[in-house]
């Protein structure tokens, strides 16, 4: 084989490693396997913040029971970080940080009949007493029997109601995605609102008479225009699911739909452990994605999945661009923007 096409020699590193980047920089000393590919990601979202993209970030899994959002909320933080698409489940186990209620550490090789009869829920290897869902439950409705609106809103506008309402009443909001997103004007979005325990309590005041109306379709289109008013997209992607897929289609809304052609996403991370050859999404790779216009074929360079542990991955990606940037970059407060964007899209599109 021809040797031109090797990449550098690989030698073994005796070198003691200090610090997030030596960590890093000794991954791309071999560029193997998964550290290979992880390494390609940290410069993948370091070309993000040096081009401006504008940078989402989707959560599917149980990411914020294991307490890492605290990273979530330094990138927030930072302008590190502009919207967020989640499933409905993160963003409410996230509240029960903020409330001061407890999530404690477990072990997957319990019996599930005795946890049951004590009141604890299990996520794998994460116990969470019924209790604290108990009082997560009574925060929303209380929080939501307060809210008004005469007409449909999106997923955004309820998750700001709900950060807001932890800004000003929860006991730790320091340790909230909600409430930092709140805070900075970050809007969060989740693909299927009636699929979580936030939802349950919202369909629940329903039944007493309160008018608070979700509009899906308003999510579709205030991420489109995201995206749209964006010179630069990209995304990272923790885990697969509605949450991928619903900021992927952003590109086939703007083009196949509205016919405005933004020939696809500039870059993409994804962490995960789902591989493609079960045909599901959550797996399905960047080259895949190129032939349904949702990344750009130009930017097939500036895409990475990594194939790991999201609890071992989203960390060391994480502390890696928050120790390269440290002084941050300009807020985008896209929450506040969200109407301009949407007027913007309106007077664009080119369908009948």
């Amino acid at each position: 084989m021809n040797e031109e096409k090797f990449g550098q020699r690989i030698i073994p590193s005796t070198k003691k490693i200090e610090g997030i980047e030596n960590l890093v920089s000794l991954f791309s000393k071999s560029r193997a396997y998964n550290a290979g590919r992880l390494f390609e990601a940290c410069k993948v979202y370091e070309k993000m913040v040096e081009n401006n993209a504008t940078i989402c970030l989707t959560l599917s899994g149980a990411f914020t029971p294991t307490g890492l959002g605290g990273f979530i909320i330094s990138l927030m933080e930072k302008g590190l970080l502009d919207f967020i698409i989640s499933t409905g489940a993160n963003l409410y186990h996230d509240m029960h940080f903020a409330l001061d209620l407890p999530v404690y550490q477990g072990d997957f090789r319990v019996n599930d009949d005795e946890l049951l009869k004590k009141g604890i829920v299990r996520i794998y290897d994460i116990f969470i007493p019924k209790n604290t869902l108990l009082k997560t439950d009574e925060f929303i409705r209380e929080t939501l029997n307060d809210f008004s609106s005469s007409k449909a809103i999106s997923t955004a506008s309820l998750h700001r109601f709900l950060g807001d309402a932890l800004l000003k009443k929860a006991k730790h909001p320091e340790y909230s995605i909600l409430a930092a997103a709140a805070k900075h004007d970050v809007p969060i979005y989740t693909p299927s609102p009636g699929d979580s325990s936030i939802a349950l309590n919202t369909a629940s005041l329903k039944l007493n008479g309160r008018k608070i109306f979700v509009d899906p379709d308003r999510d579709v289109l205030e991420t489109a225009a995201i995206v749209r008013g964006s010179e630069k997209n990209g995304a990272v992607e923790i885990g697969g699911g509605a949450p991928k897929n619903f900021y992927m289609q952003t590109q086939p809304m703007l083009d196949q739909i509205l016919g405005l052609g933004k020939k696809g996403h500039d870059y993409f991370i994804q962490i995960t452990s789902d591989a493609p050859q079960w045909g599901g999404l959550s797996g399905a790779t960047p080259n895949e994605a190129v032939s349904w216009g949702k990344i750009n074929p130009k930017s097939i360079g500036d895409s990475v999945v990594v194939y790991c542990d999201f609890t071992i991955a989203s960390p060391i990606l994480f502390s890696y661009i928050l120790e390269r940037y440290k002084k941050g970059k300009k807020l985008k407060k896209l929450y506040k923007k969200r109407e301009k964007l949407l007027v913007d899209l309106k007077r664009g599109i080119k369908i009948k």
